[in-house]
């Protein structure tokens, strides 16, 4: 195992902390940014606003009618009169209820058009982040803010900011009509909403702590599960199945508890206003009853009254409710916004990589493939790119307590084959790292034909170089689309060739569809030979000049590792090549051959010439010492 795997993060399978509970530092600013997405929709916005407007505003007149309809209409008998006010009534609960409607199949609108451009900016801000980020936060985690974070803020502005605004305009709109009607028994209520308000900032505040926990362990949970699902073979061959067990029962056991605080703070808003609001409306029966016989009053105005009384609770406990949803949304969104936040990948790189002719000695960039590639300075000015790369005395470490490379010095001149081994964790997939400039050096520089690889583009860096990796990644797609990821624009026939000179146009040919055969979960029904062949193919059809090959036949049998031999010359040939390697076969006709311990070059030569010397590498050669 490369110590690249042995980066800050998790510490094995359930090993180290996982999650830690932040409280939400910014509620203000993250409901701005919120509002921010939701504004690329003003038209939309303004017809929810006057669909709310008209949707409470009779829902209010509703009730005001029965004032009316008993003082004017019943006690009088003028039941003609009567049917048309009931026919109004219903005419102005059918008008509510249809803005309702509207204002809803508005808001699903625009809460699912907000949250995919939130998905689209989230996903786009991750392609940007440097390496180092990954290498501290679970890939669980990151899942989580995709998946349950963002569809709490879907939910939130699906339902809970439309339906907070018509209560909060119910709301108001009722206290004033209670005014409008009888003032005295208002001071009543008021006492009971004062009660009602203290309740919802109480439980409320609770909640936003609770539902803040459970989001955060929800996320551990994932996290460890898709880590368990991950190293299944890791955890059967060392018969740890039921510590993992214990493990996740003790998350499974955090999330429980966050869960169940959260829920029952979320549960006992609805009783608790409950029965505040039926007191209330008993004290107000009373009080207005008694006003009414002493003849302060009429009996519409009271009924009318009491309507409201029923009325005004109810939008203060969907409030309340609307809340605790509201809350779940700004903790998942100040997650989301955070990764949106984190400084992305730097690059000062202003040196680029372009296609180039050379005519009479001079290079000039053209629009066409030829074959040839030059590097083009700011200043315009041309550099062949042979791939001639070299090491200066560099220092390096993934993080400033622990360095990993020490006074590393090495050149590669173009067309060498330079080999690196040594043990797990000496350093050898670093320096591959470098290269790729996955990560800045602390010290020393990198040259790549003699350009410092930090005055280059990274997206043309990166574009010279081929690399298969120790772990082999697939894509969901067919076997070509995975083949062609190395290049877009390659035609069938070059997908072909670079699977033929990798040695994995046989068993390509034997699958099901051959070259349309669809990899699904990362090619889980390819064996881990046949999906390292077909990533040594997608390098091959990228045609770089420089090449790294990151222990590329460590899951190859030996027969298949010397079909690709002659293969892999073919492609190696006129390139520079980086190889790390398990087998030292794969390593012996390298024009050098590099020995790393603990971040330091202690030997190099080649195979003849390391053996002579009869140090770590003859070691390693003769099996007296171990190649990891």
């Amino acid at each position: 195992m490369a110590e690249a795997k042995r980066r800050p993060g998790p510490h094995g399978p359930g090993g180290g902390q996982r999650h830690g509970y932040q409280k939400p530092k910014d509620m203000k600013g993250t409901v701005k940014k919120l509002l921010k997405y939701m504004g690329r929709y003003k038209g939309a916005l303004v017809l929810v606003a006057l669909c709310l407007l008209v949707s409470s505003g009779g829902s209010i007149l509703s009730s005001y009618l029965l004032k009316p309809i008993i003082n004017d209409y019943i006690l009088p008998g003028d039941f003609p009169g009567l049917i048309k006010m009931l026919c109004l009534l219903g005419g102005a609960f059918a008008l509510s209820g249809l803005c309702s409607y509207a204002y809803a199949r508005i808001m699903v609108h625009i809460a699912q058009n907000t949250v995919a451009a939130i998905r689209r900016d989230l996903f786009n801000k991750m392609q940007s982040l440097p390496l180092r980020y990954f290498d501290t936060h679970q890939s669980g985690d990151l899942m989580s803010r995709f998946t349950n974070d963002i569809d709490t803020i879907s939910e939130m502005i699906n339902s809970s900011f439309a339906n907070l605004i018509s209560c909060i305009l119910t709301f108001l709109g009722t206290i004033g009509m209670m005014l409008y009607l009888n003032w005295v028994l208002t001071l009543i209520t008021f006492a009971f909403l004062a009660l009602m308000l203290l309740t919802v900032k109480t439980i409320g505040g609770r909640s936003r702590v609770s539902f803040q926990r459970q989001q955060a362990a929800l996320g551990a949970v994932n996290g460890y599960v898709e880590e368990m699902i991950e190293g299944q073979k890791v955890i059967k061959v060392f018969n740890h199945e039921q510590k993992t067990i214990d493990q996740f029962d003790t998350l499974n056991e955090s999330y429980r508890q966050a869960a169940t605080a959260a829920q029952a703070y979320a549960s006992s808003m609805m009783p608790a206003m409950g029965n505040l609001s039926r007191i209330d409306y008993a004290v107000t029966c009373c009080v207005g009853g008694l006003l009414a016989i002493g003849g302060v009053g009429d009996i519409g105005s009271l009924a009318a009254y009491l309507l409201y009384v029923k009325q005004v609770s109810q939008p203060i406990a969907q409030m309340s409710q609307q809340v605790n949803t509201i809350l779940a949304a700004v903790a998942g969104a100040e997650r989301v916004f955070a990764v949106m936040e984190e400084q992305p990948e730097t690059d000062e790189g202003k040196t680029v990589l372009v296609r180039a002719e050379k005519k009479d000695g001079t290079l000039r960039e053209v629009p066409y493939r030829t074959g040839c590639w030059a590097w083009k300075a700011p200043d315009g000015t041309m550099t062949e790119l042979r791939g001639d790369v070299r090491f200066d005395h560099v220092d390096f470490g993934y993080t400033k307590e622990k360095a990993v490379l020490h006074d590393v010095s090495l050149y590669a001149k173009p067309g060498q084959k330079i080999a690196f081994v040594g043990s797990t964790g000496a350093g050898k997939t670093t320096v591959t790292n470098l290269i790729n400039r996955f990560y800045d050096i602390d010290a020393g520089a990198i040259t790549y034909d003699g350009i410092d690889v930090r005055s280059i583009e990274k997206n043309s860096l990166r574009r010279s170089l081929g690399m298969v990796l120790q772990d082999t990644h697939l894509f969901t797609g067919t076997v070509a689309e995975n083949i062609r990821y190395g290049r877009p624009d390659a035609t069938d026939e070059q997908i072909v060739a670079a699977a033929k000179l990798a040695n994995a146009d046989g068993f390509i040919r034997h699958l099901p569809q051959g070259y349309d055969t669809p990899i699904t979960g990362d090619g889980g029904s390819l064996s881990q030979g046949e999906r390292q062949l077909l990533a040594i193919a997608r390098a091959a059809v990228s045609d770089p000049p420089v090449l790294i090959l990151d222990e590329a036949t460590s899951s190859i049998d030996t027969r298949t590792e010397k079909l690709i031999e002659k293969g892999m010359d073919s492609l190696m040939a006129g390139r520079t090549v980086f190889v790390i390697a398990h087998r030292l076969s794969t390593v012996r006709n390298a024009q050098a051959i590099l020995v790393l311990e603990q971040g330091r070059i202690i030997e190099r030569g080649d195979h003849e010439e390391l053996l002579e010397q009869k140090g770590r590498y003859y070691q390693l050669y003769t099996g007296q010492s171990e190649l990891s």
